[in-house]
């Protein structure tokens, strides 16, 4: 987005690899699904609808959808039902900078309450949160220094967090821990394209098959992917101790690095479009 009212273009380009699981846009969405229910008279439910379905819109930058009452002031049944559909898509055709305006948007309309709001992208792993002041509302985006004095997940963190690590690997030359980052980087990413608890504490090469059902990469990139794993098991230093040198020059550190962070906005990217 070029226009933004929450959050900076520094920022902005912090959180470029920041992303928000379905499981998280689906609990969103069901909240705003009991909020726009909460009315008594149905004419009301479907206004509420409307709103949140055109916010998406606006965010998006597509059409949005007027309303259009019959000639005595109420709503076919088609109208309903198009709304209760499409409200299921307002969340998860956001990317993250976009889902930043629209949340904030709903907090400044006292939709979201911004503790609420906050508590779930901390038990996301998110990287970022919403801080209001007697001025305004903005967003906060952690530092790496202080996503590590942070309480996160350390077993399957958020991916900017990888992406942070794997850049500051490749600036030391440590092309080993590059390696492991950009796997653990993919597993991550599999492990949310996936969406269920089942595989949470599994390894990508143990819900590879299932990752390549799921996901919308191209079977080329998929096994470019599982290829990287395999390397991360046998590169010393990579995924596990060794007296040996690693073999990683320079140029495949490069290569790698950048076809990690390729690949993490373009699955995301196909994983938005419905």
């Amino acid at each position: 987005m070029k226009f933004t009212a929450y959050i900076n273009e520094t920022d902005k380009k912090q959180l470029e690899f920041e992303v928000l699981s379905q499981e998280f846009y689906a609990f969103l969405t069901r909240f705003l699904m009991h909020w726009t229910e909460e009315p008594e008279f149905a004419e009301s439910i479907i206004h509420r609808k409307n709103v949140i379905i055109n916010l998406s819109n606006t965010i998006l930058g597509i059409s949005i959808y007027p309303l259009q009452p019959d000639d005595d002031g109420g709503f076919h049944d088609g109208e309903y039902a198009w709304h209760d559909s499409n409200l299921f898509l307002a969340l998860r055709r956001l990317n993250t900078i976009q889902f930043i305006e629209f949340a904030g948007d709903l907090i400044e309309k006292e939709i979201f309450d911004i503790d609420f709001l906050n508590g779930t992208l901390k038990k996301e792993n998110a990287t970022f949160v919403f801080v209001k002041t007697s001025h305004e509302l903005k967003v906060k985006v952690y530092s790496i220094s202080e996503i590590d004095e942070e309480t996160f997940d350390t077993e399957h963190p958020n991916i900017r967090l990888l992406v942070l690590r794997m850049e500051s690997a490749l600036q030391s030359g440590d092309f080993s821990n590059l390696l492991h980052a950009s796997a653990s980087i993919f597993e991550t990413m599999a492990k949310y394209v996936i969406n269920t608890e089942a595989v949470q504490n599994e390894t990508l090469g143990r819900i590879f098959n299932m990752y390549r059902i799921d996901s919308k990469l191209p079977d080329s990139i998929l096994d470019f992917i599982l290829d990287t794993y395999k390397k991360r098991n046998t590169t010393p230093l990579a995924g596990h101790g060794s007296l040996n040198v690693p073999n990683i020059t320079i140029q495949e550190a490069t290569v790698l690095c950048e076809m990690t962070k390729a690949f993490v906005k373009i699955e995301s990217k196909l994983q938005r479009e419905i």
